[in-house]
């Protein structure tokens, strides 16, 4: 979930009319959007674990068990729709009719963000411990949340943190300079995996000292969203990219590293480097 896909040609009936707004106005857009992103991503770390946030995973008022959890996963399902839909090429297409296209990425992100801020007004905490850390284990189990947050941050630098957020489309557009996707690439830990955001936020979910009932129905309900979604982004990216990334797929695992191999043959390294130029895309999301 990390490489864009080629913007979708549109019919000329589609494309007769455009959504336009002043540059300045888009740039000064994206960057409130991203603010409100920072905003959430920092409400997030604390929502999780419980701490330095008015309300936690497993704080706030409770309802009845099945009433909790209707809600609870209404507001994952929400936050699913809105991500999966507002990402598929058909939906960009009849979009930029309403939204102009510098503003596309900010306003999914807005979208995004306004999602999960909802979902942490509004989530029903659910009691019932499944498991409960203390001493050395929490300790070790705290490091592996940090971690998560590491790995999944870092590897929007992989690519393009401002691509990724909008920031970079607004930019170009006010300096009437020409945008093009990100190029694909296999830099750093998308050597290894195919997803390294999604492992790091499924590191986050499952990082629990203590394991509730509620925290429990939200790390197995994103763990599967977030296999489906995989999914859906695969399938968009071959369709744009073709052979690159099929072979890329067959290649490097999706959310688990395989073990590397310290001692290779230099044949093999020689012929892994070559496959991995072949697999990388000149520049031209």
């Amino acid at each position: 979930m990390s490489h864009a896909t080629k913007p979708a040609r549109l019919p000329e009936a589609d494309r007769a009319q455009p959504a336009r707004m002043p540059a300045l106005i888009i740039v000064g857009y994206a960057a409130a959007v991203y603010l409100l992103y920072l905003a959430v991503l920092g409400y997030a770390v604390g929502f999780f674990a419980g701490a330095g946030v008015p309300k936690g995973i497993d704080q706030g008022p409770r309802a009845a068990v099945p009433t909790a959890a209707g809600i609870d996963l209404l507001l994952l399902s929400l936050f699913a729709v809105q991500h999966t839909v507002m990402a598929r090429p058909w939906f960009k297409r009849r979009w930029a009719r309403i939204v102009p296209e510098p503003a596309e990425r900010a306003t999914f992100v807005l979208a995004a963000s306004l999602a999960l801020a909802l979902l942490f007004w509004l989530w029903q905490p659910i009691g019932g411990r499944v498991w409960n850390l203390s001493g050395p284990g929490a300790a070790v189990v705290w490091a592996g949340y940090a971690a998560g947050w590491a790995l999944a941050v870092s590897s929007t630098f992989l690519i393009s943190h401002s691509d990724l957020f909008g920031l970079q489309q607004a930019w170009l557009h006010a300096r009437r300079a020409r945008y093009s996707p990100p190029p694909f690439t296999e830099r750093g830990l998308y050597r290894r995996i195919r997803h390294p955001l999604m492992a790091g936020l499924l590191i986050v979910f499952w990082s629990a000292p203590t394991m509730t009932a509620g925290h429990l129905l939200f790390a197995a309900t994103a763990t599967g969203y977030i296999l489906v979604g995989i999914a859906f982004e695969e399938h968009d990216l071959i369709q744009s990219l073709g052979d690159t990334y099929a072979a890329y797929r067959a290649r490097v695992p999706a959310l688990i590293p395989r073990p590397s191999l310290r001692h290779q043959p230099l044949g093999a390294q020689r012929s892994e480097e070559n496959v991995g130029k072949q697999a990388t895309c000149e520049p031209g999301p």
